[in-house]
């Protein structure tokens, strides 16, 4: 991992200087380009060149196939106003601005430049160094386990940094102009939000409707409204941010026409940063849930000694519950798979102590259907102490070192679809190697559930997202400073 963040520094510092170097030894001339059809001499034109000091230098003039060529090279930091005049009324002007550096740009401070095409390609270079680096580590972490959190945030980053290389594509043929490029990273996630709307809408109808049948079922509580909170604030960063600024662009209340006002700019960062942060969410929110279907629907090799049988809680009979009885009946289907295909059959584990108004154990209850179901009783080692999820892979574990005679066991664990990346994660954290297999569950519950999924995966690296986040706003409010300085100066 070392190694590869080297070498990316030093490929991204390489390009970087090699790039710098060609903006501004391109920028150091420019030519202006004018239509003057039926003029037969330069001589015929006469340029002046307004400037306080000398910061550019005409340094060639011709005439081309209707065009009136000027080429200027620049002298020291400044600004010019070119105006040529010419037979009939003719008249052209330009505002010429030089740089520290001696980059010429025209029109805008951060205008077109001979050098500026350079710069789309140099943004997008860096992004595909960014998304082959991410990528790789990617593939890295999912060759260690899929249930890793760095999983959830490599394959966002992914997500985020394609999109916004694609948003890039466009203005490498049509740019030459600095701002252009700044425009086009800051119109990136509006497109992307705006692309993703439709989805995000759907999903919150149909988050919205699974919650309503959520609470209807299992009472109303905030944990049951998450789904619903989470689509209505990602459609709301989504919407609010276009209807504020189409708003402000009709009402004579705040004026965001002035370019050098500071209400166009203030309305531009709030904007933005919110389309950023909610493009970033939306990412995260996406590769959540593939990772969470993938963990959901992978079937583990068919080598396992043991299969644990994560408890939930049970009946007031002591019978389990069709969500136990789920997770039960998934074990033992995949125990017969592994039966079939590798010719023994794992033991089975069921885990879980007695919880507050509990008749018995959860792990005693899933053993006597393990027994009704045709288990033999020296295949079933029932762990009956545990309290939660870490319990459960915690004393389980110790359960299968003292009976086991493998120095390492090959073990999986069987618990409801939408809990299986969550709890295989926990595993890893606690150094356990253990695949999952998750059961089906209601429609109306499991959605829910994977907003609970993503909301502990953010969460659970929140410094690390908060850092990102932090840092995309501070690029993108860097972006908008350049073009408050493009308008102004």
């Amino acid at each position: 991992m070392r190694l590869s963040k080297r070498i990316l520094w030093i490929v991204g510092l390489a390009f970087l200087a090699l790039g710098l170097a060609a903006v501004i030894l391109q920028g150091a001339f420019f030519r202006l380009s004018f239509s003057a059809d039926g003029a037969e001499s330069t001589e015929e034109f006469r340029v002046t060149i307004d400037q306080e000091r000398e910061a550019v230098s005409l340094i060639d003039q011709s005439l081309e196939n209707g065009k009136l060529a000027l080429t200027f090279r620049s002298v020291s930091p400044g600004r010019a106003f070119v105006e040529i005049t010419g037979p009939e009324d003719y008249r052209q002007a330009s505002m010429l601005f030089v740089h520290p550096l001696g980059v010429i740009t025209a029109g805008e401070y951060f205008g077109p430049s001979s050098g500026a095409k350079i710069i789309p390609i140099l943004v997008s270079l860096y992004i595909v160094l960014i998304l082959l680096y991410v990528i790789l580590e990617y593939l890295r972490g999912m060759k260690d386990s899929l249930y890793q959190y760095r999983n959830v945030r490599n394959l966002g980053w992914i997500i985020y940094f394609g999109g916004l290389l694609l948003g890039q594509i466009p203005y490498l043929i049509s740019g030459d102009s600095i701002i252009g490029t700044v425009r086009s990273t800051l119109n990136s996630a509006s497109v992307f939000s705006t692309v993703a709307f439709p989805i995000a809408f759907v999903v919150s109808v149909l988050v919205t409707i699974s919650n309503i049948r959520l609470i209807r079922r299992e009472g109303r509580n905030w944990r049951n409204l998450l789904g619903l909170f989470l689509g209505i604030l990602i459609c709301a960063g989504t919407v609010v941010p276009h209807v504020l600024s189409e708003f402000l662009q009709r009402t004579t209340l705040v004026d965001v026409h002035n370019e050098r006002g500071a209400a166009l700019y203030a309305e531009m960062a709030v904007t933005n940063t919110v389309l950023v942060t909610v493009t970033y969410l939306e990412c995260i929110l996406l590769s959540t849930v593939i990772l969470s279907v993938m963990a959901a629907r992978r079937i583990p090799a068919f080598d396992k000694d043991y299969i644990l049988i994560l408890g939930c809680q049970i009946r007031d009979d002591g019978t389990l519950t069709p969500l136990l009885k789920g997770r039960t009946d998934r074990a033992l289907e995949f125990s017969r798979m592994q039966e079939a295909a590798a010719g023994f059959a794992p033991v089975f584990v069921p885990s879980g102590g007695k919880g507050e108004g509990e008749v018995i154990p959860e792990a005693e209850a899933i053993r006597n259907y393990l027994l009704e179901a045709g288990v033999p009783q020296d295949r079933i080692l029932a762990e009956d102490r545990s309290e939660n999820t870490r319990e459960n892979l915690e004393n389980s574990l110790n359960l299968i070192a003292e009976h086991s005679k493998k120095r390492d066991p090959k073990i999986a664990f069987s618990t409801t679809n939408y809990h299986v990346f969550r709890a295989g994660i926990l595993a890893w954290q606690m150094g356990i190697r253990a695949e999952g297999i998750g059961s089906g569950t209601r429609s109306y519950f499991w959605i829910n559930a994977f907003v609970r999924e993503f909301i502990a995966t953010v969460y659970a690296e929140r410094r690390k997202h908060l850092l990102v986040i932090a840092v995309m706003i501070l690029l993108t409010l860097l972006m908008i400073l350049m073009v408050y300085l493009s308008n102004t100066m």
